[in-house]
């Protein structure tokens, strides 16, 4: 690994503190994939941006990063900002998990060191480019860190109900919620990771997966959630990106305030890995129509089960302060999710009509 023991970061910034990226699809004004990625970065050279937006492995996508945020309303000013910067300088963004129309075939990707590794590994798997959230937490130590990505683990089904965002792929249904989902499980290393003993214990497991990949370091491990001794924080990288900035922020949130009720009182689970694996599974096909696990060895319908995760974890977001921005979270679960709604959208205007309100919506 990069960093070992006690050269991780966690600690460094405040607890509790906010990080989300979004990886966003680069289209003309009709809503067609383009690859201008390097122009993205060659516009943003030198400006204070360049450090809030990177390229990823497709040429035809960007992140956008936040700074470090104490809360989601700084995490939505920010994440505003981005998007109408990169709009300003001439680019046309689209937010979903999956490009709704796109073939599979038509996706290019860049030329950078680090993603030879990744191309040579994947090959054909790469389709077509995957769109996520990823939503960081500053940890105060290395093993309250670890106690996170563990108990993170439990949420993930109700993160990926609330968030899924991607059921049409190559201009059809794919009868998924999160067909996003389903292309990077085909991905090595995509996966909800074992629950670790402590820190030592999970980098003993980084450590030989990274050999055993044949990779530089455990960056390239693509877990659902995963410390991330580099930044100091914990990682939650299971879900689509949203087509609005402020159903991000209210993800943001929700996991700000999970880890805050963790932080206070951890959670003691009988579920093992490999239940999660499968409840977070039935999520992303079925969406809020699933049956999902949470603080029970039986499933539940996934807007009771989320319903749920509001219940426990809203005094402390009451306490942080932040109570207000679960509200976007109460109008998915009364309004449907990302899918529910694209789905609604096409039966109504087709799927050109869809793809002309994710453009609407993602400026």
């Amino acid at each position: 690994m990069a960093e070992r023991g006690d050269e991780h970061r966690f600690g460094g910034s405040p607890p509790l503190s906010l990080g989300v990226e979004e990886e966003l699809l680069l289209v003309d004004p009709r809503g067609e994939l383009v690859c201008a990625a390097e122009e993205v970065l060659e516009s943003v050279a030198g400006t204070l941006l360049a450090e809030r937006v990177s390229a990823e492995i497709f040429t035809e996508q960007i992140e956008l990063k936040t700074k470090i945020c104490r809360d989601p309303g700084e995490v939505l000013e920010h994440l505003g900002q981005l998007r109408r910067a990169v709009a300003e300088a001439g680019f046309v963004l689209l937010a979903c998990g999956l490009h709704p129309t796109a073939a599979a075939d038509e996706a290019v990707l860049i030329d950078k060191p680090r993603y030879k590794v990744v191309q040579k590994d994947l090959g054909s798997l790469l389709r077509t480019p995957p769109c996520g959230l990823h939503v960081h937490v500053g940890a105060p130590d290395a093993e309250a860190a670890i106690g996170l990505a563990n108990a993170f683990r439990l949420y993930l089904p109700a993160l990926q109900a609330l968030s899924a965002n991607s059921p049409f792929q190559a201009g059809v249904d794919s009868g998924h919620a999160s067909a996003r989902t389903q292309i990077v499980r085909s991905y090595p290393r995509f996966q909800v990771p074992r629950h670790f003993r402590d820190y030592a214990h999970f980098l003993e497991v980084a450590d030989q997966l990274v050999a055993a990949a044949g990779v530089d370091d455990y960056t390239y491990i693509w877990w659902d959630v995963r410390p991330h001794p580099n930044l100091g924080t914990v990682e939650v990288r299971a879900l689509d990106v949203p087509t609005e900035p402020r159903t991000s922020a209210a993800i943001a949130a929700l996991i700000q305030a999970i880890a805050a009720k963790e932080l206070d009182r951890p959670t003691d689970s009988p579920l093992h890995r490999e239940a999660l694996e499968e409840s977070y599974f039935q999520a992303a096909s079925h969406g809020l129509e699933a049956e999902i696990l949470f603080d029970s060895e039986r499933p539940g319908p996934a807007p009771e089960v989320a319903a749920r995760v509001l219940e426990v974890v809203r005094p402390y977001a009451r306490e942080l302060g932040t109570e207000g921005s679960l509200e976007e979270i109460e109008r998915i679960l009364r309004e449907g999710n990302g899918a529910d709604e694209q789905r609604q959208i096409e039966r109504l205007d087709g799927i050109d009509g869809l793809l002309a309100q994710l453009l609407e919506r993602s400026r």
